[in-house]
């Protein structure tokens, strides 16, 4: 698939962003800032999707929004985490996490339209 196209599988996209964070985080050295940041980051980039996936299998309407709502929180925090990172890597880096920042974005604005409409 060519990279500039865009998932509409939110499934896959989401499991696709969680495996580019940790992929992103495994190309950053570990110090003393990095390393917190680097967990914070995986933490919240990678359970956008698993919650997405729990949303799917809501028990309820009410339970769906939430998780969805969930969904959306995560990829404001990924969105922060991306930031501060920017501010302690190098130029190469930081590229890729301006990339993943941008999908963290994309995501929360579909997550809220998701919620918005669901209501």
């Amino acid at each position: 698939m060519p990279e500039n196209k865009k998932i509409y599988d939110l499934e896959e996209r989401t499991a696709k962003f969680g495996e580019s964070v940790i992929k992103f985080c495994r190309s950053i050295s570990e110090n003393t800032i990095t390393r917190p940041l680097i967990g914070q980051l995986i933490r919240s980039g990678t359970s956008i999707g698993a919650n997405y996936m729990e949303a799917n299998g809501a028990s309820s309407k009410r339970d769906f929004r939430n998780k969805i709502f969930i969904c959306k929180k995560e990829g404001q925090e990924t969105k922060h985490w991306l930031r501060m990172m920017i501010s302690c890597i190098d130029e190469e880096r930081q590229e890729s996490a301006k990339k993943l920042w941008k999908e963290a974005h994309e995501l929360v604005l579909i997550f809220h339209k998701i919620a918005v409409s669901s209501k």
